[in-house]
């Protein structure tokens, strides 16, 4: 790592970081299933909107696929493309998650500390991709 330039170290360093983060999520997700159930049980099932549950499903998929490419290839796909979705991809911009996450009260820690990790994944993605290209 000693003859890259400062930007291109912190850029590895994201990278690994990115990496670790993904392999901690997915533990992490694991062992959000007990909350994941109760929650479940205790939401009342709409057509009209996707649930809190489904939105993470939704968020997981889309910042996964990205770590996933980054952490396989050392790159993603269409990259300007995938700065504009994670700078417009705010968690807590999403009604479902937000109602969740803030009204909640301490309820759901498990599943809280994920949304978080999404967020600072997505964080990290946005700022190697900028830094990056």
């Amino acid at each position: 790592m000693t003859n890259l330039t400062p930007n291109q170290q912190n850029a590895e360093q994201i990278r690994r970081c990115i990496s670790d983060l993904l392999t901690q999520m997915t533990d992490d997700y694991q062992q959000t299933q007990p909350e994941r159930r109760e929650l479940t049980a205790a939401t009342p099932k709409t057509d009209e909107t996707f649930s809190v549950l489904e939105e993470l499903e939704l968020l997981t998929s889309d910042l996964r696929g990205y770590a996933s490419q980054m952490q396989v290839r050392g790159w993603i796909e269409n990259e300007p493309a995938a700065i504009a979705h994670l700078q417009t991809l705010r968690l807590f911009n999403i009604p479902a998650i937000a109602q969740f996450y803030f009204e909640t009260d301490q309820h759901y820690p498990k599943l809280k500390e994920y949304v978080r990790r999404l967020d600072y994944l997505r964080l990290l993605l946005l700022e190697y991709l900028q830094a990056h290209t």
